[in-house]
């Protein structure tokens, strides 16, 4: 009897809570903009089923296409909105009811004409009717990296353009994203990841916790140089905080963290719960603001991160050359001409100042690495010939240094010491100036990008397959000290692997380094700064970084078949002149 009491009690109590809970929350009316109206243009709703993606196979899913009116497809501007969850957002009776909305708004001319892409989660049918079916939703949504974005850009707007005959703007510009929950944050990641196709995005509830990832973000934000987009947050103080964390916390996270780095960023906080109640009745408003500018810009002139120290305002990466089978090694003189290779076709060429290219060896042994001697040679690593060579910058006469030996990536220490890497070896290896007497100074797991300090004291080399950046000293006979796994870099989203790669120093002591995220700056005591992501989406891996022009303040990457170059405020470190930087803040 007793327990049944308690029992009782207990019910009770929990009801008691919820219902104090839901009285707290405020009531939000439906907006005048969400209620049709006589005189108001009306868009069409056109419902349909996707089941041909590649990217999410064996999925199947439904979505409607709003398309407004004023529509007119002649016209190539035509701007896009995104939904997740879609079929919540494009009802007449509750919610947001985004193509009423959207009729008054873009009748008003507050919104572009906005074709309204309505999207659910991809559903994996089962196979016979004793098993479930898989629900791609948190798969899909809560999960980092850009696969939801390569679906949208890939597979579904392709197909809603061909099956409906639309006509729909590429400009990344007019294109934004919605959604709540895990919808949110889906529609924060594929703008985040693909900032050239996606600018915008109203965040409602959103699940920037740990479900996937998600809870990185703010971290994220800070370290990596602003992206163009603009964000509308929406949340309230009665928001989940279950075991993934606590959403209301997290989405006051999320905006510290964007107007920290200089993000175009608004939003509301109320006392709504985790529904659609709230995010619904600011929606009129939140689209104004969103689509209030007509371009979207990044603004690192307003970040507190480094990106205000180590880049210049307006400056971008500038395309060098492209085209190539596989850019790498990159090397520059002190007149600013650049020498790299393309792995793959064996062909070592030279950029002049003037901006002219020419081929320098078209049979380089499939040289990858490259780096500046001190007798003013360029030396590289000749992996495919089992080699490592020198030629002379103004002739492109090639001699043969060592033979016999793997290499990927090498540096040359201001006394001649020649050190490189043997991946599929595991060895990092030592050549001595002067005698060139060859030995393994180390086994390593995977060894690929070598670097030297500014002060050329310390050897930095990378794990390709981990996290790690390793410090060595350099003893006065050359030989390596003190090995510790010093620089902590940032790990993609899509795997454990930071495939870390060239590097690069700078004179005040920072360390930059080539990985999957993009180029990753370090501090003298092995802290990520910042990451500058690669200049597009599409490019592949960035896999070298180096130093140039006359001032060193030119920075050259290599993504797979192109070079870039941006001006930036740091200055490479002189590879002829070592200089000790200050001390570093601990």
């Amino acid at each position: 009897m007793a327990m049944k009491a308690q029992f009782g009690c207990l019910v009770l109590l929990s009801y008691l809570f919820l219902q104090s809970v839901h009285a707290a929350e405020e009531k939000f009316p439906t907006p005048p903009e969400a209620i049709r109206k006589e005189g108001i243009p009306q868009g069409k709703l056109i419902r349909g089923n996707f089941a041909q993606s590649t990217i999410f196979p064996g999925t199947q899913r439904e979505y409607a296409v709003y398309v407004p009116a004023q529509y007119d497809s002649s016209k190539a501007d035509n701007a896009l909105m995104v939904f997740q969850d879609g079929m919540s957002f494009c009802n007449d009776g509750w919610g947001t009811r985004a193509p009423i909305v959207f009729d008054h708004l873009i009748h008003s001319g507050e919104m572009p004409v906005t074709i309204s892409l309505f999207i659910e989660h991809g559903i994996v049918p089962s196979l016979s009717e004793n098993a479930e079916a898989r629900y791609n939703r948190s798969f899909e949504y809560d999960g980092m990296g850009d696969a939801y974005a390569r679906f949208l850009i890939d597979e579904f707007i392709p197909f809603i353009e061909k099956t409906h005959s639309l006509t729909i703007t590429k400009d990344p510009n007019q294109r934004g994203l919605c959604g709540a929950s895990s919808g949110a944050i889906a529609a924060f990641t594929a703008a985040w990841e693909r900032p050239d196709s996606f600018r915008r995005v109203y965040s409602m509830i959103g699940t920037y916790v740990g479900l996937r990832g998600g809870d990185d973000y703010p971290e994220l934000i800070r370290r990596t140089a602003p992206k163009p987009l603009r964000v509308f947050l929406q949340d309230g103080e009665n928001d989940l905080n279950i075991y993934a964390g606590d959403w209301w916390m997290a989405n006051q996270t999320m905006l510290r963290a964007l107007e920290w780095s200089g993000y175009e960023v608004n939003h509301v906080w109320g006392k709504g719960g985790h529904n659609h109640d709230h995010g619904a009745a600011i929606f009129p408003d939140a689209m104004r603001w969103l689509w209030k500018t007509k371009t979207v810009t990044a603004h690192p002139e307003n970040c507190k991160s480094l990106a205000s120290k180590y880049l210049i305002a307006g400056e971008d990466w500038q395309l060098v050359s492209t085209g190539h089978q596989w850019a790498e090694g990159l090397a520059t003189l002190a007149d600013g001409t650049l020498f790299f290779t393309d792995v793959g076709a064996s062909k070592l060429y030279k950029i002049a100042p003037d901006g002219t290219q020419s081929l320098v060896d078209s049979d380089t042994g499939h040289t990858n690495g490259l780096a500046l001697g001190p007798d003013g040679k360029i030396y590289g690593a000749a992996g495919g010939a089992a080699e490592i060579r020198a030629w002379d910058p103004s002739t492109g006469q090639r001699e043969t240094i060592a033979s016999g030996v793997k290499s990927n990536d090498l540096v040359v220490h201001h006394t001649g010491h020649i050190y490189f890497t043997d991946p599929s070896g595991g060895k990092i290896w030592h050549l001595a100036s002067g005698t060139r007497e060859r030995k393994a100074v180390d086994d390593f797991k995977n060894p690929n990008g070598i670097a030297l300090s500014a002060d050329q004291s310390l050897l930095f080399v990378t794990d390709f397959s981990g996290r790690f950046i390793f410090s060595y000293q350099i003893a006065a006979d050359g030989s390596l000290l003190h090995k510790q796994p010093y620089f902590y870099a940032q790990l993609p989203a899509n795997g454990p692997a930071g495939q870390l790669d060239g590097m690069a120093s700078a004179a005040s002591g920072e360390l930059l380094v080539a990985t999957e995220s993009g180029i990753q700056i370090f501090d003298q005591p092995g802290r990520v700064q910042l990451v500058l992501p690669r200049p597009a989406p599409t490019d592949g891996r960035t896999s070298y970084v180096r130093f140039g022009g006359i001032d060193r303040k030119t920075l050259y990457i290599a993504t797979k078949g192109t070079i870039y170059k941006r001006q930036v405020q740091l200055q490479g470190a002189d590879p002829l002149k070592p200089n000790k930087p200050t001390k570093p803040s601990l």
